[in-house]
Parts: structure tokens; C-alpha cells; sequence
């Protein structure tokens, strides 16, 4: 058997890190953009049938589904921190315990100060039951997965059938105020603001509890199992099983995605709960299509693009957030309330085109991002060399965005929820 190339087994991992990045920034940005989404009302200036056409594309293609793709990465980089500390020697899980706190830290500065839907606190939490559940086989790992996303399901499907939403939830006619509410204190400064992301934080915390955590757990365990096996290291883009993995994913993947738009989104719980269901799927289906396009030759660039912004992805992540507040809030420019839905996926689109750019040429001269290079400091409590040298130990230059401990034959590591791309020194 052959062994796979390194340098694609990372940037497929990358890369697929990077898409998912993206869509992630799709969804939060209309967040970021208006008081209304919040709500779970339209916002009146932007009803238009182009409006809607782009809403509904949004909850069809995007929504739910890149943060699960995101939580399997993350699971999936998990078992490549354990081989990195087992390489050197190191404890693992007071490693990961130190790199779980900051990941917390970093989310819950997020959340107060940048953006109020912040997911790396759920992260951190989830990730401590993970750190558990480490050494239980494969077969038990997939059963507590499958039966985590069960329990997300048989909740929804019951609140949905037994709960009157409308005795706890504002009438349209409230929603509607509390948006326009929220739009404003998001045209506010640091006080408002800051005070209008605390104010969310119990809703936050619920969200966390009853869907976003336990889901995030499953697919935590479900990459596990997939990087203990290496299934992304062996890629070759032309595996029959890419293909059955569409022929499956599609078509059940956008049913659930339908039914999820046409009974309004995150407004109905069957419909959260169709989406639910059905979003691995879909997410699987897209990762599928993107292997078989980085793998073609027509099409290999897509690759290159798309590595290094997920190798700092955590960078990234949070200056997605930095360039909201300052887009949006009256921090910044103030523009709350001035996108439509259409304008959100242009703006989402150019920042995301920046970060590929910046992040390519970052990697030029720094092994990591700026965020990546301060957690792995905090993991492995030693400072990480931070500069890429010219050449490696052969004299031979290293290509511009694979670190030159890798480049030198040392098995890089990727990091779990940041997006790094990690070698340990030999």
C-alpha cells in the first residue's frame, strides 16, 4: 500500500476547515448584522422576493450545516493532539486541559465583547467530556454519538408536540419591537453593546445545553473515530464511496433542508428538528464533492486557496467577529440594519476572500496565526517558535504554506478548534 502524501493529507484537512469557515461566517454574519434574525422575525425593510429568495437559499444550502462540519474537524484533530503528545512524550490530558481553558477564555471574550453567538465556549465544555470518552473503542464512541443525537431529537420532536411555544414566546407583533430594539443597542457603543451580548448569555447557555452541546459531543466522537482511522489521510479523490456519500447525502440532506425552510427556519422546532437530522448528511455530501474537486487537476487551486485560511482558522474565526463589530456596530461604522440579505452574503464573501489572501501570505513568513501560535503556547506551557526560517535543514526552501518542520519529515499535527496545522519539534 502507498503512502499517502503528507502535504495533501494537511491541505485536504485544511482546506476542508477553511470551507467550513466560511459558511460559518454565512450564518453568523446575519446575526452580526441586525437585531431581527435574533428575534426570529424578518426584518420589515427587507421583505422583498429577492429578500426571501436569498433567506431561503441560505436555510436550504447553509444553515446548521457548516457547524456541524466544523464540530467533526474538531474531533478529528483531537486524535492528532494525542499522537502529538504521545511523540513528545508529554501528558496528554494536561495538555489538553490547558488548551481547553483558553479556548473557553477565548470564547467567553468573544461573546462579551465581539459577538454574542459564540461557539468556542460550547466547544471548550464539550471537549472536556471528550477528554473522558478519549480511550472507549470505536463501537462504543459511535453508539454514545448516535444516541446523543437521539436524545437532540426525541427533545425537539417533543417540545415541538408538547409545548405551546406561543405561551413563552413573544407574539410576531413583539418580536418585532425586540428587533428593532436590538438593532439599535447594536448601533451603540461599547456599553450598549457589550450589554446587549451579556443580556443573551442565558439563551446562549439553553441553545448550548439542549442542542448546540450534546450535537457538538457526537460529532466530536464521530471524528474521532475517523481520525483514528485516517480516513481523510488516504484521499485520492476518486474513492466510489465520495460518490455514494453524494448519491445519499444530496437528496436527503436538501429534504430535511426544505422542510426546514418552507416551516420557517428556526422558528418551528419539527423544522430544527428535520434539520437536525438531516444536516450530517448534507455536510457529509459537501465534503465529499470538495475532496473530488481539490483531487482533479482542473480544479486543484481550490486546495491551495482554501489551506491556509483553515490552518488559522481559529485567527480567522474570531476576526470575523472583529470585522462585524466593526462593520455593523456603532463601534465601527454603524451599518446595522442597512444589509440586505443579499448585500450580508457579499460582505461575508469579500471578508472571507481577504482572509484567504492574508492568510496565505501570513503563512509566508509565520508557522501559525497570530491566536494558533498563543494557544499552542498555553498547550504545551513552552513558547513555540513563531517565524518560518528560509530553508529547512536540507537547504531546500520551503513552500510558502507548509511549515518547515513538516516540509523536513516530522508528522505535523493538526490542532482541535483552531484550525492549526501543528508539528512537534523532533
Amino acid at each position: 500500500m502507498t503512502t499517502p502524501n503528507p502535504v495533501r493529507r494537511l491541505l485536504d484537512v485544511d482546506a476542508v476547515r477553511g470551507f467550513a469557515l466560511f459558511g460559518i461566517f454565512v450564518v453568523n454574519v446575519t446575526f452580526m448584522a441586525s437585531g431581527y434574525p435574533g428575534n426570529l422575525v424578518t426584518d420589515p425593510d427587507f421583505a422583498s422576493g429577492l429578500d426571501d429568495a436569498v433567506r431561503t437559499l441560505s436555510s436550504v444550502f447553509v444553515d446548521m450545516k457548516f457547524y456541524v462540519l466544523f464540530s467533526f474537524l474538531f474531533g478529528y484533530s483531537f486524535t492528532l493532539q494525542m499522537a502529538a503528545a504521545s511523540r513528545a512524550g508529554a501528558a496528554f490530558p494536561a495538555r489538553m486541559l490547558r488548551r481547553i481553558g483558553g479556548l473557553f477564555v477565548l470564547g467567553a471574550l468573544n461573546a462579551v465583547f465581539l459577538y454574542g453567538g459564540d461557539i468556542l465556549t460550547t466547544y471548550a465544555v464539550a471537549c472536556l467530556a471528550l477528554l473522558l470518552l478519549r480511550n472507549v473503542q470505536d463501537r462504543t464512541a459511535i453508539r454514545i454519538a448516535v444516541g446523543l443525537y437521539a436524545l437532540v431529537l426525541v427533545s425537539l420532536v417533543a417540545s415541538a408536540v408538547l409545548v405551546d411555544r406561543s405561551a413563552f414566546l413573544p407574539s410576531e407583533a413583539e418580536a418585532l419591537a425586540n428587533g428593532e430594539e436590538a438593532t439599535r443597542a447594536l448601533l451603540g457603543g461599547w456599553e450598549s453593546n457589550i450589554e446587549e451580548h451579556i443580556a443573551g448569555l442565558p439563551l446562549l447557555l439553553i441553545q448550548a445545553v439542549a442542542l448546540q452541546g450534546p450535537t457538538a459531543l457526537g460529532l466530536f466522537l464521530l471524528g474521532m473515530v475517523a481520525g483514528r482511522r485516517q480516513w481523510l489521510s488516504r484521499v485520492s479523490g476518486s474513492e466510489p464511496v465520495l460518490r455514494r456519500i453524494q448519491w445519499i447525502g444530496f437528496p436527503v440532506g436538501l429534504l430535511g433542508s426544505i422542510v426546514y425552510a418552507a416551516s420557517g427556519g428556526n422558528g418551528n422546532t419539527l423544522g430544527v428538528a428535520a434539520s437536525v437530522a438531516t444536516a450530517p448528511l448534507l455536510a457529509a455530501a459537501y465534503v465529499a464533492t470538495l475532496l473530488r474537486v481539490m483531487h482533479s487537476a482542473r480544479t486543484a487551486a481550490v486546495r491551495a486557496a482554501l489551506a491556509p485560511a483553515g490552518r488559522m482558522a481559529l485567527t480567522n474565526y474570531l476576526g470575523q467577529s472583529v470585522a462585524g463589530l466593526l462593520t455593523f456596530t456603532g463601534i465601527g461604522f454603524g451599518l446595522a440594519g442597512t444589509f440586505s440579505p443579499l448585500a450580508l452574503f457579499a460582505f461575508a464573501l469579500a471578508v472571507f476572500g481577504a482572509q484567504l489572501v492574508v492568510s496565505e501570505l501570513w503563512l509566508r513568513w509565520f508557522r501559525y496565526g497570530p491566536v494558533e501560535w498563543a494557544l499552542r503556547w498555553l498547550t504545551n506551557a513552552r513558547r513555540p517558535a513563531l517565524v518560518v526560517p528560509p530553508t529547512d535543514p536540507g537547504g531546500t526552501t520551503v513552500p510558502s504554506h507548509v511549515d518547515p518542520v513538516h516540509a523536513a519529515g516530522v508528522p505535523p499535527v493538526e490542532q482541535s478548534g483552531g484550525g492549526l496545522r501543528q508539528p512537534e519539534p523532533r
